[in-house]
């Protein structure tokens, strides 16, 4: 597949580092040499060209024509309607704009894009927020996601003493027929793990179950989490962009207060938040007696929503140090995505992942509803259609050799979810989970398609 990324900043880098991994053809256009350098000269499998996206010629040049995505991740909104807008007319098959404005995001307004020629918009700022909205409401769980409006969860929950039923057993006897969870990764250490039957849980480690909405419950005794308190009053480090998408699409059971040292950005934000379940507070969240005195001690959740890595991931270690059980860290450097997890620090979001989440489902042939990438775990989880024909609908699951790494966790049909086990027979049109480590999710794409379609992908793979 040819791909041509507009904008050499944190996501545009991170996802060209990505997919320079997959065999792609990829070109990462930026008018600054500086931002392209250490992409440059690293061991990157890209081309890079130091150009403005904007340009027509140079679009031309790069081989718009024959581009199947054109991704614009410039660090401004109207740059990256432009000239996805410009590679639309000049044949890119698919174009993603990253956005800034959530008005845009809407259906209506997506539809409205859609029409000037672009497929996808990305705004990740919103997108982070819903994130750690799913981490305040949900204190004992450190990833928390939604399939088909709730018809299927998973919950990335780390496993301590209190879930010592758990522990040394074959997961075939703690995940049998009639239980109704699935465990679907595992991260120890540094290590991800798509278990099978025979893997045992271990102390500290974060494991991943799927299950219904009814049963969250039951994972939740399962797990000895039922002392954590849920959380109704949290604090917010930061006054940013984030921050305000949190303070709009929180509950109404859960009160903020925002802690921001700029003073004139308290004043912007007392203007946008007029709530009464929100309060401003001018000062430095890093200052431990102006979190005693705003009542940390009393408050279940605390989210570090800074630019700054480092001070977020010390703001929750305070906070935690304080009593607070909760917290949420804005980690936007990837080499400290691993350490705030050895810290629990709690829920980790990071922006870039978050965006590649919703390009990389783009890369797909057959139709994905949804996927991402586990921030704490090596691991991608999505959505896949069984199209009609396609083999996955030809057999029982346990007559399939899978990839290694790979694990369906669970399936929606007729919007009701079920668990999926080895007499499980998939339909046309069932929604099936699939679990695989980072980067091998394409491996299971033939098995969803109609047989023509992956006979196409076969020849034009040859082709190349």
């Amino acid at each position: 597949m040819k791909i041509i990324i507009a904008g050499a900043g944190a996501v545009g880098t991170h996802l060209a580092e990505l997919l320079s991994q997959e065999n792609h053809d990829i070109i990462l256009m930026d008018e600054d040499p500086e931002k392209t350098e250490e992409l440059a000269s690293g061991n990157y499998d890209l081309l890079i060209m130091n150009a403005p996206p904007t340009s027509i010629s140079r679009l031309k040049e790069a081989g718009i024509a024959h581009t199947d995505l054109f991704i614009a991740v410039t660090p401004h909104e109207t740059k990256n309607i432009t000239c996805c807008m410009l590679a639309h007319t000049l044949g890119a098959k698919k174009t993603v704009a990253r956005v800034d404005n959530s008005e845009y995001t809407t259906q209506h307004y997506r539809e409205v894009f859609k029409q000037m020629g672009i497929d996808s918009l990305v705004y990740p700022e919103e997108l982070a927020a819903k994130e750690i909205i799913d981490g305040l409401k949900r204190s004992w769980v450190r990833q928390y996601w939604e399939v088909h409006d709730g018809a299927l969860c998973l919950l990335g929950i780390k496993l301590r003493r209190e879930a010592e039923d758990l522990y040394n057993k074959p997961l075939k006897e703690i995940c049998g027929p009639s239980i109704p969870y699935h465990i679907v990764a595992i991260k120890r250490d540094d290590e991800t793990i798509i278990p099978n039957g025979n893997t045992e849980l271990q102390l500290g480690d974060i494991a991943y179950f799927m299950t219904t909405r009814k049963h969250i419950p039951l994972i939740r005794k399962v797990v000895g989490k039922e002392g954590y308190a849920d959380v109704h009053r949290a604090m917010i480090m930061g006054g940013g962009d984030i921050s305000v998408h949190v303070a709009h699409a929180k509950p109404d059971n859960i009160t903020i207060k925002i802690i921001e040292p700029d003073e004139d950005r308290c004043q912007e934000l007392a203007e946008q938040l007029d709530n009464n379940d929100i309060m401003i507070i001018h000062g430095d969240a890093r200052d431990t007696d102006l979190l005693i005195d705003e009542g940390i001690r009393d408050v279940q959740g605390f989210a570090a929503l800074t630019e700054n890595t480092e001070n977020n991931i010390l703001a929750c270690l305070a906070a935690k140090r304080l009593g607070v059980r909760k917290t949420v860290a804005q980690v936007e450097n990837m080499d400290y995505v691993a350490m705030a997890g050895k810290l629990d620090i709690g829920t980790i979001v990071n922006k870039k992942n978050i965006a590649a989440s919703h390009i990389y489902r783009m890369l797909l042939d057959t139709d994905v509803a949804n996927i991402r990438r586990l921030t704490i775990a090596d691991a991608d989880v999505a959505e896949f259609v069984a199209s009609e024909g396609s083999p996955i609908t030809q057999k029982p699951i346990k007559e399939f050799h899978f990839p290694e790494g790979i694990t369906l966790g669970g399936l929606v049909r007729d919007g009701v979810g079920m668990s999926i086990g080895g007499n499980t027979q998939i339909m046309s049109g069932d929604c099936v989970v699939v679990f695989s480590k980072s980067g091998l999710i394409r491996k299971i794409d033939n098995y969803f398609a109609t047989p023509s379609s992956a006979l196409e992908r076969i020849i034009s793979s040859l082709k190349k």
